[in-house]
């Protein structure tokens, strides 16, 4: 077999660790420009913002000072011409106070959309690209809450909670500098509670770190429930268990709404303790300072200014709390995700190419053993030789390991120890999509896509032209029930297929390998859950597509696989023994006594 070389990149994801902010910011740095736009806007947008108490200090200093006033010492002695000014500062003031209003929600808000969108995507790839072990030991549902609830978590953030802090930093910087210079004596009244304040608010964010983790953690098993109770759905109303359900559901969902609670709890006294340091520091402004411009160490003006600056400063405070709870929340979510992201790929491709149309389909497996995560070996030194071309079968009870083997072909699966060959190529050597594109699956358990017929039979073979799909059916004997279907080929099969039956859909299975025209085919009880005339018309499609092409039969059925070139009987992942049916059956052992079972022979 001809087999090409290429260079193999490697695309392993750096692992990042810390705190998940900074996490968050390693993943979006691409998003750099977008960042500091947006972070301008914010802060030109406040700048505006805190102008209009400015104002208020210039007019009433207009009124008191008249020909005095710091717009008569630009020039402007007519009290008319001043107050037109100060009308056109207004104006420019309030426009570009909009303006800038409008450019940072705009750009918060599609750098929410466009990290949300390429977080999803990116966590969904790594997702597909991780061992079946994985899926294994977690739920559906705790799966789709981090694809779907966590990354809208971090758009909630963006889209709010980042304009809220990069404002309340410039609100203390420009209001804190603005109250030195206008009136050094009394700033420090302004100041006083911004420590206890911002330091409040990191202690609340430590100690709701924890509570919103574990409101994550619940939400997951949430919706883990909620995912498999409507999939099994069936089975819930055929055992009458709605109510036990109910009360699963129930009980999971309380469990939700106690951690959010707790919170809750915690981040709703964060306002009124806020509130009560920022009405002590008013106050004390509002006396102190009246009575410095009695005694006429400050200027009305000024003091005009800074009774609404104050207000300015001091009262978006408040809003820390809804913008920390946002926060916490985000970061609890990112975590979720960043882990996710950051899990470690078990199954990596090899660097050899493997051109379908050069595959021969000798398959090896060598002193091969395998078990399960915390179970004991399933596959026990196993070798045995798969001829290209030949059709072999592989029978045995139920856990003999069985599909093990195709799940190993496959590379679902590593291998503790031994090698599995391809042509006399190590699988671990071969590019993993190359490998899987040239073995066609058939399972006993089917799974359609929701979408058409037609839809389903090209799945993997995205390019076939309705005539290839319609020849494939054919061969696969499924034309003719699918043009009795309401839509023929345009009809809708529903989720999972649930609108066809068991047969309807294995047809449908093997008419999509049959397009696919792997030069491996395996056939994983194929024919198990249907009945008699399905069975003999899946078996005429099987013996057509079998021909020219290496084809695994695994079958409890020993009626579908007589006609084998080698059947080979497995027990407690050995092989104990091999051969035809004819010769089988002379042997007088396992094969035979399962042979005179299923015939009705004594």
């Amino acid at each position: 077999m001809a087999i090409g070389i290429k260079s193999h990149k490697a695309s392993r994801r750096h692992r990042h660790s810390g705190h998940p902010l900074q996490r968050l910011l390693n993943y979006g740095h691409k998003y750099q420009r977008q960042i500091w736009l947006a972070v301008g806007a914010s802060v030109c947008n406040k700048v505006f913002d805190l102008a209009p108490p400015a104002l208020i200090g210039i007019a009433v200093d207009v009124v008191v000072k008249q020909q005095d006033s710091i717009i008569a010492q630009l020039g402007i002695k007519n009290i008319s011409g001043q107050f037109v000014v100060l009308s056109l500062l207004t104006v420019v003031t309030w426009i570009l106070e909009s303006f800038f209003e409008y450019r940072y929600k705009l750009l918060w808000r599609n750098l929410g959309q466009n990290i949300q969108h390429n977080l999803r995507l990116d966590a969904y790839k790594h997702l597909q690209e991780l061992e079946l072990a994985y899926f294994e030991e977690r739920s559906t549902g705790g799966l789709m809450s981090i694809l779907s609830d966590d990354v809208n978590q971090l758009e909630r953030f963006l889209d709010v909670g980042a304009n809220d802090i990069i404002q309340v930093i410039t609100t203390i910087l420009i209001v804190g500098s603005t109250f030195f210079i206008l009136a050094p004596g009394v700033a420090w009244m302004a100041m006083l509670p911004m420590p206890f304040i911002l330091g409040g608010s990191v202690a609340f964010q430590k100690f709701l770190a924890p509570r919103y983790a574990d409101v994550r953690e619940k939400v997951g098993l949430l919706n883990g429930r909620l995912s498999n109770n409507l999939s099994g759905i069936t089975t819930i109303k055929s055992f009458t268990s709605e109510d036990y359900e109910a009360s699963r559901v129930e009980l999971e969902s309380d469990a939700y709404r106690l951690s959010n609670a707790k919170a809750i709890s915690l981040s709703a006294a964060y306002i009124p303790i806020i509130r009560t340091l920022i009405l002590a520091a008013f106050t004390i402004l509002l006396v102190s300072g009246g009575m410095q411009v009695i005694d006429g160490k400050l200027a009305v003006g000024a003091y005009s200014s800074l009774v609404f600056l104050v207000q300015l400063l001091l009262w978006p405070l408040t809003r820390l709390g809804d913008t920390f709870d946002l926060y916490q929340r985000a970061m609890a979510s990112t975590n979720r995700v960043m882990n996710l992201l950051d899990t470690p790929v078990a199954i990596h491709t090899g660097n050899i190419n493997l051109p379908i149309d050069m595959v021969r389909g000798e398959v090896e497996f060598n002193n091969v053993t395998f078990a399960y995560y915390e179970r004991p070996p399933i596959l026990k030194h196993l070798s045995l030789s798969i001829p290209a071309g030949n059709t072999i079968a592989i029978v045995g009870s139920t856990g003999s390991g069985k599909s093990t083997l195709v799940k190993l072909l496959l590379r679902f699966y590593e291998a503790q120890h031994g090698k599995i060959y391809l042509d006399g190529v190590d699988l671990q050597s071969l590019n993993l999509r190359d490998l899987r594109r040239c073995i066609g699956l058939v399972s006993q358990d089917v799974f359609l896509f929701h979408g058409t017929v037609a839809e389903n039979i090209a799945y993997g073979t995205f390019e076939a032209t309705n005539e290839d799909i319609i020849t494939a059916a054919k061969v696969a004997e499924a034309d003719d029930f699918i043009m009795g279907l309401p839509q023929g080929y345009e009809t809708i099969v529903g989720e999972r297929g649930q609108k066809l039956s068991g047969g309807q859909k294995q047809r449908i299975a093997i008419a999509r390998a049959v397009l696919k025209n792997p030069p491996i085919l395996i056939l994983d009880e194929a024919t198990s859950a249907v009945d008699n005339e399905t069975e003999a018309a899946i078996q005429r499609s099987l013996e057509r597509i079998t021909v020219n092409r290496t084809t695994i039969a695994i079958a409890h059925r020993l009626s579908t696989i007589r006609n084998a070139d080698c059947i080979y009987v497995m027990e407690h992942g050995e092989l104990i023994e091999s051969g035809t049916h004819e010769q089988l059956l002379e042997k007088n052992g396992v094969y035979s006594s399962l042979w005179r079972v299923q015939s009705g022979l004594k």
